[in-house]
């Protein structure tokens, strides 16, 4: 039995590889921020080194119920500091990988979640 729809009405995520995604026949080379809600966002991070509280301040300052964020080429976690606005604010997190990251938000946003998704897009 199939449990998800065939096509989901809010934007999703196409395809990804190496340093890309796809969002609405649209290939995306940069880190990006994409809301459940629609909003689409460049998100200023090259690298997992480049982030910081600011960063995770940014998505807790987004009305969403829980972040999927996409760590990049392998999975690493952002510092425990750097969640504390996500923590104040009683927003969910979850880390993965970037191409996990993207799986994960499609089914979340295909459920109706009020989800975001914070992918870190290195340059390969």
């Amino acid at each position: 039995m199939k449990l998800q729809p065939d096509i989901i009405s809010v934007q999703s995520i196409s395809g990804y590889g190496p340093g890309w995604i796809g969002v609405a026949g649209e290939k995306i080379t940069s880190s990006v921020i994409i809301s459940s809600s629609g909003e689409r966002l460049s998100w200023a991070c090259n690298c997992f080194e480049d982030l910081s509280m600011t960063h995770f301040a940014e998505l807790a300052a987004m009305d969403a119920e829980l972040i999927i964020f996409g760590s990049g080429k392998r999975l690493r976690f952002p510092r425990p500091a750097w969640l504390q606005p996500l923590i104040d604010k009683q927003t969910g997190i979850e880390t993965m990988d970037t191409e996990a990251a993207c799986r994960t938000y499609n089914i979340l946003a295909g459920e109706g979640r009020k989800v975001i998704a914070a992918l870190l897009l290195e340059s390969t």
